[in-house]
């Protein structure tokens, strides 16, 4: 029966993610605030709720290992759902034609890790009203981080813009012209979609969101209960199925509104909400401190996620390589660092389930 509903909540998630992906791209593309911050703030936090769910179920039944190793291994999973895409659309360059500004995405992103990983190694029991200090400072660099993330994308897009507008002004009316023409003709399936969600007014593309948002918090709850009995069952040690089995399950969201934003091209939006969800999730932490009662967190969990913050930076680090490189025109050269995010995950899994 665990397993059944298991299934089934998987099954809700997938639909209900396929939905949030349409609106956010509705969104995207007509508010003021684009494909990137639509991502990286709404659409990451929305995709994110299950974590939530999890994380705090788990503090509730004294389980500080399946909620951290939750977080953490959904940050791993994130990157290697980014990773497979980018593989799987190699002939789009996704990551090549996305926006420079997601670089300050992931160097949060790394930083954060890097936070998590210190606080970890040294094991501070210092707390403020029962809450742990690196927990506060994960708090503080998230919020300031931001801050600095949303002050830089809007300033660079105003710089883009100032400087582009005059010259593809004549070009964007022509697009628009082919476009109607094409809604008339047979289409591909992606622009097909693309041109049923440019209906959808921001009214009701905001209302759909947050119904899809509230019915992926519901199911991740139950995605919560029942991992927690399967990690009973199977035998499997909490922090292996905290990192991965959980992990994997509730990054569905981010998996299925990532692939439904690679097939509507708005590339900005997918690599937003995969980098924007890592950083919500690192928020997450300090969350569930503020609920953990017997002291900071990160201090009484297994030294294995260690690994998992860790290789989590790490893989940051290569997404960023990818962001800032030049134009690559061979196939083989521009897939190595999506190859090898793929390949660093399952060594993680490895190692981490060797180490239980």
């Amino acid at each position: 029966m665990v397993f059944l509903l298991f299934f089934v909540a998987v099954v809700v998630t997938v639909y209900v993610a396929m939905k949030i992906s349409a609106y956010a791209d509705v969104l995207s593309e007509k508010t003021a605030l684009g494909g990137l911050l639509i991502g990286t703030l709404f659409l990451a936090g929305a995709t994110s709720l299950p974590e939530v769910t999890t994380s705090v179920s788990a503090v509730m039944i004294n389980s500080p290992d399946i909620a951290v190793g939750n977080v953490l291994g959904s940050n791993l999973f994130n990157l290697l759902i980014l990773a497979s895409l980018d593989l799987f659309f190699r002939k789009e360059r996704a990551l090549a034609c996305a926006s420079r500004d997601h670089r300050y995405t992931v160097s949060l992103g790394f930083v954060l890790s890097m936070l998590v990983v210190l606080a970890m190694t040294l094991d501070l029991p210092y707390t403020l009203l029962g809450v742990g200090l690196d927990s506060l400072f994960l708090c503080t660099v998230y919020v300031s981080g931001m801050l600095l993330i949303t002050k830089f994308s809007r300033h660079d897009n105003t710089l883009r813009h100032e400087s582009t507008r005059p010259a593809v002004s004549a070009q964007e009316e022509v697009a628009v012209a082919l476009d109607k023409e094409a809604a008339r003709q047979d289409v591909p399936p992606q622009d097909t979609q693309a041109l049923e969600n440019k209906n959808i007014s921001v009214q009701r593309a905001w209302l759909g969101f947050a119904v899809s948002a509230v019915l992926i918090l519901v199911f991740g709850s139950l995605l919560t209960v029942t991992g927690d009995k399967i990690a009973v069952i199977t035998g499997l040690g909490a922090s292996f199925v905290g990192s991965f089995l959980i992990a994997a399950s509730t990054s569905l969201p981010e998996a299925i509104t990532a692939y439904a934003a690679f097939k509507l091209r708005n590339y900005n939006l997918a690599i937003g909400s995969i980098l924007g969800s890592n950083l919500f999730n690192i928020l997450i932490l300090v969350g569930t401190d503020v609920i953990y009662r017997p002291g900071p967190l990160l201090s009484n969990v297994d030294t294995v996620h260690l690994l998992t913050a860790a290789f989590a930076g790490v893989l940051s680090l290569i997404v960023l390589y990818s962001l800032v490189r030049k134009n690559e025109n061979s196939t083989v050269r521009y897939v190595i660092p999506s190859t090898l995010i793929i390949m660093v995950y399952f060594i993680t899994s490895y190692l981490i389930f060797t180490g239980q």
